[in-house]
Formats: structure tokens, sequence, C-alpha cells
């Protein structure tokens, strides 16, 4: 995700960094240089090859809405991959919660069973974020979780479907375990329980964001549409704006083609582009909560914006 001050507006118009501006400008380039030419061969040319502007204006505001919609629905899946990871974060401050006020020796005093299930399960919820990460993005990176988790655990994640939920199931095993020997009560495991099925929710629907992408039918026609609508677009302009319509085309094929590229960047907000998700960073702060509450003094630092941007 790109971070910026506020700035003046016009540093934002003039901005090319985190814009669609590098990847629609090729096809903008084309469309212009196709107006151009018309707009000469009608100049130096007796045979005139234009049409009125009257298609352009019934298509143009069908085009307009539909990728108005798609956009909206867009950045529904952005929003919603935002709040996803935000009840991970409140999850794993739950669970923290959950871990201090429930474990306790059978005696009611600190021992160092207790301590180790609370440490053990914390060091869980932050591998948890971490995995889900990689999940998301289709890493796999072991040197992270493997200070977090044991080595056996960390071989069976190489094969499993699902890390984060395995690393889940593998905590809410552990707790009942603990409730076992005693660690803590039947009823505090089943608000354990509670807590670990809304995180089981959350990657649940973060997967469903990952794995629906929209539509390829829809995909195709928006891009044909746009297409079609900013190369003929000059043969309607030329009798009505002349030598300006190279000019008139340049804008309208950007706002066009922009509009479309914005979808696109939006549709997945999990992918490790400029303006995806910081996931990286929230998995760190979720690490930094989780360490402070054990009484950790050596914590990992949040991470920065590297050159505007923060993963």
């Amino acid at each position: 995700m790109i971070l910026v001050e506020r700035v003046s507006w016009l540093s934002m118009v003039l901005r090319v960094k985190g814009s669609v501006m590098p990847r629609v400008l090729p096809r903008i380039l084309v469309v212009t240089a196709v107006s151009l030419v018309l707009t000469l061969l009608q100049r130096f040319n007796t045979r005139h090859l234009s049409l009125t502007v009257a298609p352009f204006l019934m298509t143009g505001l069908p085009l307009g809405i539909i990728l108005g919609f798609r956009n909206s629905a867009s950045y529904d899946r952005f929003w919603e991959g935002r709040k996803l990871w935000g009840a991970l974060v409140n999850g794993s401050r739950s669970l923290g919660r959950q871990l201090d006020m429930f474990v306790r020796s059978p005696a009611g005093e600190e021992d160092d069973a207790a301590r180790a299930l609370r440490r053990s399960a914390t060091y869980r919820i932050i591998a948890f974020a971490y995995a889900l990460k990689q999940h998301l993005r289709r890493e796999q990176d072991e040197g992270v979780l493997r200070p977090l988790l044991p080595e056996p655990e960390i071989e069976a994640l190489r094969h499993a479907r699902c890390p984060p939920a395995v690393i889940l199931h593998r905590l809410g095993v552990e707790l009942a375990d603990g409730c076992a020997r005693g660690l803590l009560r039947r009823r505090q495991l089943l608000a354990f329980d509670a807590t670990l099925g809304a995180l089981v929710d959350v990657v649940g629907g973060c997967e469903r964001i990952k794995n629906t992408p929209t539509p390829m039918s829809y995909l195709v026609f928006i891009h044909r549409a746009v297409a079609f609508y900013c190369v003929l677009l000059p043969f309607g302009l030329t009798e009505t704006v002349h030598s300006l319509t190279p000019v008139v085309v340049f804008f309208v094929s950007y706002a066009l083609f922009s509009l479309d590229a914005i979808g696109d960047e939006l549709d997945d907000p999990f992918r490790g582009t400029q303006n995806a998700l910081p996931l990286a960073a929230i998995a760190r702060n979720v690490e930094i909560e989780a360490r402070a509450r054990l009484g950790e003094l050596d914590l990992p630092k949040p991470l920065t914006p590297t050159d505007g941007v923060l993963s």
C-alpha cells in the first residue's frame, strides 16, 4: 500500500507513482496515434472516413456506468479484505487477553506450565498471521515460522492445503490439552473456541476473495468494449473537433483505460502490488503486540514504508 502525506492538488495531478498511468500509457499512445493518422488523412485526403458523434454518445454513458459498477464491486472486495484483516487483529488481541485471564495453574498460582502454554499459544497466534499472509500471496518462507513453531509442525505445513487453518487447529488442540491438565476450565475453553472460530471465518473470507475472481466473460467484455470505443472514437470526432481530435482522444482514452485498470488493481486486495493491502505490516503489528503481552523486551520494529510503499 502506498502511503503519502497530504500534498497540494497540483502534486497529486502530476503524480505518477501509485497511479495506473504506466500500465495504460501504451494503450493511450496507440489510440492517440490512430487518431493522429486519421486526422492527417482527413486534412490532406479528399476521401473522408468519418462517423457521426451520435453512436459514441449513445454508448459512452452505458460504458461509463458499467465501468463504475465494476470499480464499485472491486472496491467492495478490497474493503472486505481490509475488514477481514481488521478482524484478525481483533481476534489475536482477544486470544491474548483470554490467555492472560484464563490460563492458570490448578492451584490458581503462576507456574512454569501456565507460562509455557501462554507462550506457545501466543507464538501460534503470531505464526497464524504470517502463515495467512503467505497463503494469500502464494509465498513460502519457513524462516519466519521456524522460531514460532516446532519443527514437526513446520514439516506438516509444507503439505497442508491451508497452513493458517492447520495452525489454528493445533492451537485449539493445545488449549484442549491445557484444559485436560487443569490449566483452564471447560467453560473457558469454550470461549477460546469461539474466538478460534472467528479466526477460521477470517481465513475462509480471505480465501473466498482470493479464489473467486471476477468472471472472465465479464472482464473480456469490459476490456473489449473500452478498446473498441477508444479506437473508433476518432472517427466520430474528426468532423467536430478537427485537428484537436488527438488531444480529445488522449484524455478520453486516459479516463476509460484508467478506470478499467483501477478495477483490475482492486480486484485482488492481497496480491503483492503497490496498491494492495499491507499484509506484512499488519502481521508484524500482531507480532509486536503479542510479544509485548508476554513481557518480551526485544521486540521487532514496525515495518516502515520503502520508497513510500508499505508491504
